[in-house]
């Protein structure tokens, strides 16, 4: 059973307990440990719950793990999900009480293993439909290392992104139960339950099952992948609506759609359920008797429901492909997939939503040679910079609100090359307290308003076509109180590396080129320099920490401190009154650009640390001669106490190297009056 509500843009999904506590393990004070940066290497734990460790325990004590944190109990349903005496009738279980030989995965992951329970969460299920086809988003989600075979414990974890935070969440494996059927999501196969964990994760995470009954398919696509949505009106769709599914499809993007209706999971005649989600599975153009038709192919979520319109199952439009095509295409069964045309798919749906890690969706048409850098800030809204209560106080908004500059560099005719994303952030447990609206105007040189979108949802996301130029994002919100929010700019740019993946996460920044994150300095400068003409050493602290060691990987090692920026501003200031011009600033950018790359391509297992033998090697590769005693030195002075070297020292011991290295040599050209050799001077200057 599902149901759902409409509220433009976003189409919000609605849907609709005997104790019974075991001899199993609580969650262990001791074995909690606080989260880190939160990316996929280091993950953040939600309610401080170590996996590893929990799991390790309940092994060494034979017993099953029972979370507290989500216990089996009428608090993790919901108390206003179903009504109070089928609330008393919910019981637990766990797959190792229902089948003799449970298993996570039976032959691999599927949509077709998904079947919609009683809770109202198509929304949700539409977006795992979709997850369930891109494997590199997958495996983000659901780890491999964790099962029913070996070293099963009754506990499990699931990846969700939230809020710039990828997050660990540990479950134990006991259902619900109302009737001796599912009150969840229900594996097609009845040994297979990764479906009905999965889905317990995201309860959890989002405070109870009750809420995932209502919600929307954008939210839960961008907490699949930590990636960037767009929702496109169907009953006006964009000119260019077919090329976007191409090109969604191409590059693999996730998508959903969604219809509207009062009347929720009313099935119409031709198969359609108003106001419920579907997930977009595939986008082809096949000839098609004379000429050429654009087919869409969909899933419902209940795994089962098909349209019977034209290019359905049966249709008679078949008869006029090709065998071969109708053979790969036409699958006759009832799993809930249909083809339908697209003009029908858009009068017979309201939004189509598309996600990836980059807006590839909006590559059609000729852009070779371009890519997408993203600029992420997370900051703190305070009341008093509220925009007030209509978006008549928009002005106000201009002026007080932080402004975060982009520059855009690309000119290519009629391509779409900025989107901006903006997300608020709610407390824990506070997942359908969207009440704030949110928005962004957008602002050239001459502070006058272009753009301007705001929407009472989570995330407010735009895409436009902007000349070049240096622009600013003012975020506002309605809300008269204090809550974080988090900006991404995605920007066009050319690419720097003709054999870059456009399908590569900026999300991920371990494996991205950091020339193609940040392709402008001077957009960067101009917003540390508070448009002033120069950065000094508390600029420069918080630029370094925010914008370079938003990767991952460069903030495993530590944050820049103000006396390691003072020191860089010392050797780069050439004009000696302790600030960065734009020109010393891009001299900096570029150095620093080029010690990420060495740093990355030395930190081989991606530790975010450099022991001794890659730290020789790093600075071998950046053209710098060193001997063993200097090496020593260095790993004494930048080093931690093991003698590894993170990226933020490892930056600061590069520039002062070079640095140094460079003033020997001017010194030795000026004559003989130098009675030292350039490793007796880089020791000498390693000991200041």
């Amino acid at each position: 059973m599902n149901m759902l509500s409409y509220n433009e843009p976003n189409i919000k999904m609605e849907g609709s307990t005997m104790f019974n506590p075991s001899s199993a393990l609580r969650s262990e004070e001791g074995w909690q440990t606080a989260g880190t940066t939160g990316s996929l290497q280091n993950l953040k734990r939600f309610n401080n719950q170590d996996f590893s460790h929990l799991r390790a325990l309940c092994l060494s004590q034979g017993r099953l793990f029972e979370d507290d944190t989500f216990p089996a109990h009428i608090s993790s349903i919901g108390a206003s999900l179903l009504p109070e005496d089928q609330l008393q009738q919910i019981e637990w279980r766990r797959p190792t009480e229902l089948r003799r030989n449970p298993c996570l995965i039976m032959d691999g992951v599927s949509r077709f293993d998904i079947i919609q329970g009683q809770i109202g969460d198509c929304w949700m299920l539409a977006a795992l439909g979709s997850l369930t086809m891109q494997k590199r988003f997958l495996e983000n989600v659901l780890p491999k290392d964790q099962g029913f075979q070996s070293d099963y414990a009754g506990i499990f974890h699931f990846r969700f992104w939230q809020f710039g935070d990828w997050m660990d969440v540990v479950i134990d494996d006991r259902l619900p139960f109302l009737n001796g059927s599912y009150l969840s999501v229900h594996p097609r196969t009845s040994n297979e339950f990764w479906p009905s964990l999965l889905e317990k994760a995201y309860a959890k995470l989002r405070g109870s099952y009750q809420n995932l009954h209502g919600g929307y398919i954008s939210d839960a696509l961008v907490d699949f992948t930590g990636g960037v949505q767009l929702q496109f009106s169907l009953k006006k769709p964009p000119p260019d609506l077919e090329e976007i599914l191409k090109a969604a499809g191409k590059s693999q993007c996730m998508m959903g759609c969604s219809t509207s209706g009062q009347l929720r999971n009313r099935e119409l005649r031709n198969g359609i359920v108003q106001g419920h989600a579907y997930t977009v599975t595939g986008a082809v153009k096949i000839r098609y008797k004379n000429g050429w038709e654009h087919i869409i192919r969909i899933w419902n979520p209940w795994g089962h429901g098909e349209w019977k319109g034209p290019w359905s199952d049966n249709s008679p439009e078949w008869n006029y492909v090709e065998p071969q095509i109708k053979e790969d295409l036409c699958i006759n069964k009832d799993d809930g997939e249909f083809w339908m045309s697209c003009e029908d798919f858009c009068e017979q749906f309201s939004w189509l939503c598309i996600c990836n890690s980059t807006p590839t969706f909006l590559d059609f048409g000729d852009q070779r040679g371009m890519t997408w850098s993203v600029d992420r800030h997370i900051d703190l809204w305070s009341n008093s910079l509220s925009t007030g209560r209509s978006n008549s106080s928009l002005a106000g908004a201009v002026s007080k609100n932080p402004k975060y500059f982009f520059e855009v560099t690309s000119n290519a005719p009629q391509s779409y090359n900025v989107v901006i994303s903006l997300m608020q952030k709610h407390a824990e447990g506070m997942q359908d307290a969207q009440t704030s609206r949110i928005g962004f105007s957008i602002t050239k040189e001459n502070s006058k308003v272009l753009k301007q979108d705001f929407s009472l949802t989570r995330d407010v996301t735009n895409y436009f076509t902007l000349s070049p130029g240096t622009y600013a994002v003012i975020p506002a919100t309605t809300a008269r109180q204090d809550f974080e929010f988090v900006l991404r700019i995605f920007l066009k740019n050319e690419c720097y590396n003709e054999n870059s993946d456009s399908q590569i996460s900026p999300m991920l920044p371990t494996v991205v080129p950091r020339q193609n994150q940040d392709s402008s300095y001077k957009t960067i400068f101009l917003r540390y320099a508070k448009q002033g003409s120069a950065i000094d050493a508390s600029q420069l602290r918080q630029l370094l920490n925010e914008v370079l060691l938003q990767d991952e990987m460069a903030s495993l090692g530590g944050k820049f401190s103000f006396d390691s920026c003072r020191g860089i501003l010392a050797l780069m200031d050439t004009n000696s009154n302790g600030r960065l011009t734009l020109q010393e600033f891009g001299s900096l950018w570029q150095k620093l650009n080029k010690y990420m790359d060495i740093f990355r391509r030395e930190d081989k297992n991606n530790s975010g640390f450099l022991d001794i033998y890659e730290l020789k090697s790093a600075i071998q590769t950046a053209g710098l001669a060193i001997n063993e005693q200097v090496l020593h030195l260095v790993s004494l002075r930048f080093g931690d106490v093991t003698r590894r070297i993170g990226f933020s020292d490892f930056m600061c011991c590069m520039l002062r190297l070079e640095t140094m290295t460079c003033a020997f040599q001017n010194l030795a050209n000026g004559g003989p009056q130098l009675f030292m050799t350039a490793m007796e001077w880089l020791t000498l200057v390693m000991y200041i």
